[in-house]
């Protein structure tokens, strides 16, 4: 009896220790299958960026412009996309500019609608984050159900009444993350949030650099208004000086049609130049987020922009472009994609449970002898092993192996482009010092040619002809060089916008002391 009642006790402890192991090695075996993840590891492709920007001319430790040998102090990129960039528009000194901005951020309603789709990814991504907990789920209500003599081990052909039943109970499901099916998806609902916030910051830069380039066109058609004003009024004098002439007898009414031509000309042109600038004025204020009758710039001609973007900045900031950062993200989505697809030909195990109570009669519904629970799914099996699909699956993972091919290409182009971007604007500010510096000396020249040209027709020693030719030509060189001037403004601020905005050592530019005061904004 003692023996037996030991080998009973043995037994009862052996059953015990073998199904603790086999739970043991159960639970190991989930986890271990939860942390297998098959989503291949993530790496930024090699972009190919140069130490240096062609067009920036580098620095020696003395100060003087280096070699072409030098290596200059260029640093590895580092992707700083979500840096702080400033008020990188201040670097020109414009109270005015600093309004308009400032109103833009506030009212532009393509800010808002990339707002709008950072939050609906941040919400998505939300949504994704929900798959790693269980998903609880409370009901009350009545079945009508005829169960099978089997279901309630009974003989074939035993008659079950058809029946009522009434539940009430909670339910719990949870997908295991096998195989980093769950944890995939988080990934790239992640990256494609990541990717919304970089075009998010894409279009406020974008933003920014329209309002300040619409500002400075608007100006430069300001300028040029105000040659036309100015070419009218010596077109008027001239008109009375030929007229008078004419009267005296010292010239034909040749002389006195062709200014009159000219005077007309001149008024023309400036109608045309009004033309423009209105539509530029209606641009502006679509910016702000207002509607073009509600908005009315004051005519401010165009001074000389005096700020100057630094030479030589390190590649760092070139990697804060958001169209650059936006394009990164896409990848890491599109690879946390593809060890999504590959999951799929894994197994997948859904957990279902649901406790509660159940019964015929609702009066009986709560009592205790009327509980009832179930572990595993309502239909269907917890643990589904893939085995044929039709090529489903393996179209799926080729179709994201080609989307993440796709999208590193598109990455290494942005950055061509963003590096052709900031060469382009580099070799337009060098070019355009040089530029403008020889239309100066034309605009004097043509100016001198033209006095001495009213001078000798004063005298009688040449036509009318070669006046008009001459004020022409001083028309032409000045409307020339407002327009450089323009170019020069415009180009600023493309440069600062293909560096991806600020820059931290930048100071604000002295206003010259020709420059007016600041333009104050008119709605009506």
């Amino acid at each position: 009896m003692t023996n037996y009642s030991f080998s009973q006790n043995a037994g009862s402890a052996s059953g015990t220790f073998g199904r603790r192991t086999r739970l043991a090695l159960g639970v190991a075996l989930f986890a271990w299958l939860a942390a297998c993840s098959v989503e291949p590891t993530y790496k930024v492709p090699d972009a190919g960026v140069p130490k240096a920007f062609k067009e920036a001319p580098l620095q020696t430790q003395a100060g003087q412009p280096a070699g072409p040998h030098d290596t200059g102090t260029w640093t590895p990129a580092q992707p700083a996309d979500d840096a702080h960039r400033g008020q990188w528009w201040t670097v020109f000194g414009d109270p005015t500019l600093n309004q308009l901005e400032d109103q833009a951020q506030a009212a532009n309603q393509d800010l808002k609608a990339a707002a709008a789709r950072v939050q609906q990814a941040r919400a998505v991504t939300q949504a994704a984050r929900a798959s790693w907990f269980p998903s609880l789920d409370a009901g009350f209500g009545p079945t009508y159900e005829h169960a099978s003599p089997a279901s309630q081990y009974l003989p074939q052909n035993s008659s079950v009444p058809t029946q009522t039943l009434w539940r009430a109970q909670g339910t719990a499901s949870y997908e295991a993350d096998l195989f980093g099916r769950v944890s995939s998806n988080v990934s790239a609902a992640r990256s494609d949030a990541q990717q919304s916030e970089a075009l998010f910051r894409s279009v406020q830069l974008s933003l920014q650099a329209d309002v300040a380039q619409n500002y400075f066109q608007l100006r430069q058609f300001d300028s040029d208004m105000d040659l036309y004003r100015r070419t009218v009024t010596l077109r008027e004098d001239a008109l009375k000086l030929v007229e008078r002439r004419f009267k005296e007898g010292d010239i034909s009414e040749l002389d006195v049609s062709q200014a009159r031509n000219e005077l007309a000309s001149a008024r023309a042109d400036a109608v045309g130049v009004a033309r423009q600038r209105a539509a530029s004025e209606h641009s502006l204020a679509i910016l702000l987020g207002k509607a073009p009758a509600d908005f009315t710039f004051a005519q401010t001609p165009l001074v000389p922009v005096t700020a100057r973007v630094p030479a030589g900045l390190p590649s760092t900031l070139l990697e804060r472009r958001p169209d650059i950062a936006a394009a990164e993200r896409a990848m890491a989505a599109a690879n946390a994609r593809v060890g999504l697809a590959k999951s799929a030909f894994f197994p997948k195990l859904d957990i279902t449970g649901a406790f509660g109570y159940e019964s015929t009669t609702l009066g009986d519904l709560f009592m205790w002898s009327s509980r009832a629970f179930f572990l595993g799914p309502l239909a269907g099996t917890a643990l589904t092993v893939p085995l044929f699909d039709g090529g489903r699956r393996k179209a799926n993972l080729a179709q994201a192996r080609a989307k993440y091919d796709e999208d590193v290409a598109q990455y290494r182009q942005q950055v061509l482009v963003a590096f052709r971007e900031v060469e382009d604007n580099l070799s337009d500010l060098r070019l355009l010092d040089d530029q403008i510096r020889e239309q100066n000396d034309a605009v004097n020249a043509s100016q001198r040619a033209a006095h001495l040209s009213r001078t000798q027709y004063e005298e009688g020693e040449v036509s009318y002809l070669n006046v008009i030719d001459s004020e022409r030509s001083v028309l032409v060189s000045q409307l020339q060089a407002s327009h450089l001037e323009g170019s020069q403004a415009v180009a600023t601020v493309n440069l600062i916008r293909a560096l991806g905005g600020g820059w931290g050592d930048a100071k604000p530019a002295a206003q010259p002391d020709a420059a007016p005061p600041p333009v104050p904004l008119a709605s009506r």
